[in-house]
């Protein structure tokens, strides 16, 4: 069972520790993570979520991402979760924190209130080698700038309409000297 830092509408702790099922049941704010890893040629690796997950099946995504467990900092649970999704251990210096933002996401009895916070990771990775969390990840690729680029301004094309994470990648492709 996974239990989660409570946060109040302003992103504060109020010291209340629940389960994700009553997270998501009464909508309460909690914190979640997402990271993409970018390649020396500036390509981003993408996850395509299982056919069983609940929201967003069969669909591309961040590299990978998840919920902030109880008294976890935000880089310790990408840590955790690519390690879980991908086999891929990253460091803490690897990462580089790039912005928080909130997200409300309500999908049939789910509802996600996130305070999120995204990360970068710069790192040549050997797909070959990836091992997958099968019941949650069914395939990964490389993704070249234009390509993804090309699928979010065609209204998400084969990938989650997340728009928040995308529209920072697309910000970050923008300002970044990859």
């Amino acid at each position: 069972m996974e239990y989660f830092d409570v946060l109040n509408e302003h992103g504060e702790f109020t010291g209340r520790v629940e389960t994700r099922e009553v997270c998501h049941e009464q909508g309460l704010w909690h914190r979640a993570i997402y990271g993409f890893i970018f390649n020396k040629n500036g390509d981003v690796l993408l996850q395509k979520r299982s056919a069983n997950k609940k929201l967003w099946p069969n669909l591309w995504d961040i590299t990978a991402g998840g919920h902030v467990l109880a008294g976890e900092f935000g880089y310790q649970a990408l840590i955790r979760e690519m390690r879980e999704e991908l086999g891929l251990d990253i460091s803490k210096t690897e990462i580089m924190y790039l912005v928080g933002s909130t997200s409300t996401n309500i999908q049939k009895n789910i509802i996600n209130n996130h305070f999120n916070e995204c990360y970068i990771v710069n790192k040549d990775v050997d797909i070959s080698k990836i091992k997958l969390q099968e019941d949650e990840v069914s395939d990964i690729r490389w993704f070249t700038r234009q390509e993804i680029i090309d699928r979010i301004n065609n209204n998400y094309d084969g990938i989650t309409d997340k728009t928040g994470p995308w529209n920072f990648l697309k910000r970050y492709y923008e300002k970044s000297l990859l």
